[in-house]
């Protein structure tokens, strides 16, 4: 035996026959608050941004290696003249 039941309805109507909560308000509200991070995080990308808040932290780490390469080239320079 075979029984088939179309049923027209839309989505609401569905949700409704089951007892099934609205979520479409939360829905909104999130998707809003979804793009309002999307376009700060936009704002942040902007290249000149980019470069003040990558650039210092380049710079002390160019340094910190030339002096490492400094010490190394004075270490390596001082042990081969004594030898």
């Amino acid at each position: 035996m075979k029984i088939s039941v179309d049923i027209d309805c839309t989505p609401e109507e569905a949700r409704d026959f089951l007892g099934l909560p609205d979520v479409k308000p939360m829905q909104d509200a999130m998707m809003n608050e979804i793009q309002k991070q999307m376009t700060a995080n936009l704002q942040a990308m902007d290249p000149e941004t980019l470069f003040k808040t990558w650039l210092p932290a380049q710079v002390q780490g160019l340094e910190q290696m030339q002096k490492f390469f400094w010490s190394q080239f004075t270490k390596g320079g001082g042990s081969k003249g004594s030898v």
